[in-house]
């Protein structure tokens, strides 16, 4: 399919004979080195693409295209080259101009518990600020994206939408876009051996009496084999060494063996719904991907290439089909999508940015209105333990059984949501139109282990948005709580056990003492012990009452009547760079004693694979003078979860009576201020050109001021919102 010529009164090409004589050699060689690395492979005639022909084209303003792809050393991104390959010889086929050019790639998985989850977020931004650097000086016209993992596909997104809307502005050809995610990675297996030898070790920790490690050990094994288990195993290890069930040399060599067997050596997208994933569907419900290329177990041949570059023809010159504009009309359909697949809690702050990038007045209370308006069912059947992961996606979509996103879209049609089915995409038509074709489509045509449901597993999906008395707001990811989970959390009074960073809370949390520390320093107050016993289990505080604290203590671990809020304050974006809080999560789901009785609250996020009661984006955050910053240790926070709201208690006799003044306490404000201090000499672990000052809070998106001032349009919900 020929391309139109881009209807743009620039065209630096023309204008400017240096870009037409430095480029030409970029595209023949791009062009040369497709032809080569696909080999037999190569389907169209020979070769055509001249130095002078090259030039003719940019010369006629032929749609110039950079294919964006990431760094090979995330696992993403291995395989980018055939991609690359067939993407570059069908722009090229069409009359287009392609050119190449990568991203770093910040992975997460790599960066956990190290310095480098301090760059994670601020990673996102620079991707957005590489992306419009390059597109500008280079003057392209549009862009097939290879979608990777972590925050690139966010940050991209993100590029494009704020290059669009300036295009647009000064009166230039609207910026277009596609993209190609990466193929899912097939979860590793354990070796058969390593399975023989983890197996030992959990008898021996049976015989020997720590029964809890041999069972956390045994749920550890259950999952398929991720670089995020290896952080449970990891958790299970240690506390078995200390128990000396296994030597640190047994240790490591247990953890070689399972890191050698995690990945495909064919790379891709890991198949646990983490923020890769989310963001996968998330920018499939942005209307930004081709059904042929959304979701696949090995890179895309050249068929399933040529059908989303072949539709770009159908959008170049049109505004509503500029990258902001898609965002703009999909971003309802997005936040559903994201909702009803349990997506990471770190997209809710990527889909405020795209938006904001994109020229709108948006926020986190945005995403709250559209999801206010209809309960999002629950429709993603995913676990991995159970063989649901995304990988099984991938394949029922690439054997014809399902339709990915699209079938998602069509279920949560079917349950009453109001879809925008008239949101135009990058298959240059309407949701409406891509459904009318209707092969494959319901969920009901995978008859065996189906992850997109038609009945919904619960009512409810997704992040819910807190408040409180001592902070503005903060998400919790609902979808990732089993209901039995919920209801052990939700209308519960809970201990603030507070730890001023991650480090801290790390080392406290792989303490196999760290309960009978807290029981022997009494850390949390008889009084109020009973006080809690009395409110989360009254039917037992007969009984517990006439116990001594430590075995009331005990009875109230092994029951769950305990529950104890760790507060990981000093993380937020201004502080540390907002780092994931993945690692002590996984060390409390990795415990049982913990996980039955512990949620974590944090000014910092989660991973996406992240699962439990894990609450964060807290704002405003400890740096700023948040309240986080204000609590202790012995604290009480009423914890309601499915109220949406999370309180510090000042007393509970008869009933609970709130600390509505905790901002105004002159003791906690001059703590704060100590803590602060700390946090600035902390701070400087991260190096200084990477800190994230001048951006927003999480509430808006993290992102630089200056985006966020220079949004020029509001954004208008114009559905009724329910009550």
């Amino acid at each position: 399919m020929n391309f139109p010529t881009i209807e743009s009164r620039v065209n630096p090409y023309r204008d400017n004979v240096q870009g037409k004589a430095n480029e030409p050699i970029t595209v023949a060689g791009l062009l040369d080195n497709a032809k080569k690395n696909l080999g037999p492979l190569y389907e169209g005639d020979e070769p055509d693409w001249s130095l002078e022909a090259i030039v003719l084209r940019l010369e006629h303003n032929a749609p110039r295209i950079a294919i964006i792809g990431g760094s090979a050393d995330h696992p993403a991104h291995i395989m980018d080259y055939l991609t690359t390959a067939r993407a570059a010889i069908r722009i090229w086929q069409n009359g287009g101009v392609p050119f190449y050019f990568s991203t770093p790639v910040m992975c997460d998985g790599t960066a956990q518990s190290n310095q480098g989850m301090s760059y994670s977020l601020q990673s996102r931004n620079a991707v957005a600020q590489m992306i419009v650097n390059q597109l500008e000086a280079h003057s392209y016209h549009g862009a097939f994206v290879i979608q990777g993992c972590d925050k690139q596909p966010l940050g991209v997104v993100s590029g494009l939408a704020h290059l669009d809307r300036l295009r647009k502005y000064r009166g230039e050809a609207p910026f277009f876009a596609t993209f190609a995610p990466a193929h899912v990675l097939q979860g590793g297996t354990i070796p058969e051996d390593v399975v023989k030898k983890l197996n030992e070790v959990h008898e021996k920790a049976a015989q020997l009496g720590h029964q809890d490690i041999a069972d956390d050990l045994k749920d550890t094994m259950s999952y398929i084999l991720q670089c995020s288990s290896n952080t449970s195993f990891q958790g299970v290890f240690e506390r078995a060494v200390m128990k000396e069930i296994i030597t640190k040399e047994e240790h490591k060599y247990l953890e070689m063996r399972l890191a050698a067997s995690t990945c495909d050596t064919k790379g891709g997208v890991c198949a646990f719904n983490g923020t890769g994933n989310s963001s996968r569907h998330l920018v499939a419900g942005m209307g930004l991907v081709h059904p042929a290329l959304e979701l696949l177990t090995q890179p895309p041949n050249q068929q399933q290439v040529n059908l989303a570059i072949d539709a770009l023809a159908n959008m170049m010159n049109k505004p509503e089909y500029g990258v902001s504009a898609i965002v703009h009309a999909n971003i309802k359909n997005a936040v559903r999508i994201h909702s009803a697949s349990g997506g990471s809690t770190n997209l809710m702050l990527h889909m405020v940015a795209a938006m904001v990038y994109a020229g709108y007045e948006f926020t986190l209370f945005d995403i709250e209105k559209i999801l206010n308006i209809q309960p999002i069912p629950d429709l993603f059947n995913y676990s991995l333990t159970e063989g649901r992961d995304i990988f099984a996606l991938a394949m029922q979509c690439c054997d014809g059984n399902s339709r990915g996103m699209e079938t998602l879209f069509y279920e949560l049609l079917n349950n009453g949501i109001d879809m925008d089915v008239d949101a135009v995409t990058v298959t240059a038509t309407t949701w409406k139109e891509r459904l009318a074709f209707s092969n494959n489509l319901p969920a009901t045509n995978i008859e065996s282990n189906p992850v997109i449901l038609s009945e919904p597993r619960r009512a409810f999906s997704g992040v819910d948005i807190l408040r409180g008395n001592f902070f503005e707001s903060a998400v919790v990811k609902i979808s990732g709580m089993p209901t039995p989970q919920l209801d052990q959390f939700d209308d519960k009074l809970a201990f603030v056990l507070f730890f001023e960073n991650e480090e801290d809370a790390n080392h406290q949390l792989l303490d196999d003492q760290l309960l009978n520390h807290l029981k022997e320093q009494q850390v949390f107050a008889h009084e109020n012990l009973l006080k809690t016993v009395h409110y989360n289990a009254p039917e037992a505080y007969e009984a517990l009452s006439k116990l001594s604290y430590e075995d009331l203590f005990d009875e109230t671990v092994k029951t769950g009547v305990l529950k104890i809020a760790i507060v990981i304050s000093g993380q937020g974006p201004l502080a540390f760079g907002m780092p994931e809080m993945f690692t002590p999560m996984q060390h409390v789901n990795a415990n049982r004693s913990l996980k039955r009785i512990c949620t974590i609250i944090s000014d910092g996020r989660y991973s996406g694979v992240t699962y439990g009661a894990a609450i964060g984006h807290m704002t405003p955050e400890a740096m700023s003078g948040g309240g986080i910053g204000f609590l202790q240790s012995g604290d009480i926070l009423h914890l309601q979860l499915r109220n949406k709201r999370i309180d510090l208690v000042e007393n509970y006799a008869s009933q609970i009576q709130y600390a509505e003044q905790i901002l105004e306490d002159k003791t906690r404000k001059e703590l704060s201020k100590l803590r602060i201090e700390k946090m600035k000499k902390r701070q400087k672990l991260v190096a200084a050109v990477n800190r994230m000052v001048g951006h927003t809070d999480a509430s808006k998106g993290v992102v630089p001021i200056q985006v966020y001032e220079d949004t020029a349009e509001v954004f208008e919900l114009n559905d009724l919102i329910r009550q």
